[in-house]
């Protein structure tokens, strides 16, 4: 039997770059590949999306996972197939969607590839590369949640099902964008009360949203927005850079959006 730490010093080897486009690879050809079934299917191919997925970062990594690592450097690829998988059944199926799906796909699971590695890597080799992983990742946290958010409303649950389906989204996509502003190896009292916070904002609005005529997209984007703006003054609080101009920025976002959804009313 072949020895698993032989395995991983032959694959090692491997140039990481290069290993991080055979994964980008492999998982976007089967994304594509379960892009000609219908959703009726979504139920054999979800499972066999994560547990790839789950295969692949680790084939890129490799090296360095320690402790909570082993779930949250793994989180954000799998949250972004999961998202893309489910959201694309919302459009018409054909190739004229199928095409820019795939490439963005590839583009967002190649930069989580990325975000994870130098999470993984160690923020003291390049501050600068690290600021630039947290902001993608910020970026693909808000887009991740924006496409769980409407695929959350287009199923037309109860409000009941919409605040825990929510809540439970919110909580898990706070505690990896929370993990990423210290890197400890450990869960910590902090990381589980902010994340707490976030969620339980996030899905009150939600209950309060499934008793308002907005379309799906719009009450997403409005879910999305507060959940950008909330913890992005939480991530500044706690990073001891909450200035009135930043709090200012993240109200005037949420006053935008408020105004678009005001106008997105239809009684």
């Amino acid at each position: 039997m072949l020895n698993i730490n032989n395995l991983n010093s032959r694959l090692l080897r491997v140039d990481k770059r290069i290993r991080f486009v055979i994964s980008t690879g492999l998982m976007s050809l089967l994304i594509l590949i379960s892009t000609f079934f219908f959703f009726d299917k979504a139920i054999f191919f979800i499972p066999i999306l994560m547990l790839t997925c789950y295969l692949v970062t680790y084939f890129s990594l490799l090296e360095g996972i320690e402790k909570i690592e082993w779930s949250m450097l793994f989180f954000m690829p799998l949250v972004i197939t999961l998202s893309f998988y489910v959201y694309y059944f919302l459009f018409p199926v054909r190739w004229l969607t199928r095409i820019p799906f795939v490439i963005l796909y590839s583009i967002a699971i190649y930069a989580a590839l990325l975000c994870s590695n130098i999470f993984n890597v160690g923020v003291e080799k390049s501050l600068q590369l690290y600021r630039a992983a947290f902001s993608v990742n910020v970026l693909f946290q808000v887009m991740t949640a924006y496409l769980l958010f409407n695929i959350i409303f287009s199923f037309k649950f109860i409000f009941i099902v919409n605040i825990f389906l929510v809540f439970l989204t919110v909580y898990l996509l706070s505690l990896q964008l929370i993990w990423t502003l210290k890197l400890e190896l450990s869960f910590n009292r902090q990381l589980f009360i902010f994340s707490l916070l976030i969620a339980l904002v996030i899905s009150e609005l939600s209950g309060v949203v499934a008793f308002i005529p907005l379309e799906s997209n719009i009450a997403a984007l409005f879910l999305t927005s507060t959940y950008y703006s909330i913890s992005g003054v939480i991530l500044n609080y706690l990073n001891q850079k909450l200035f009135k101009e930043t709090l200012r920025e993240y109200l005037i976002v949420l006053f935008f959006v408020f105004l678009i959804c005001l106008f997105s009313l239809s009684w």
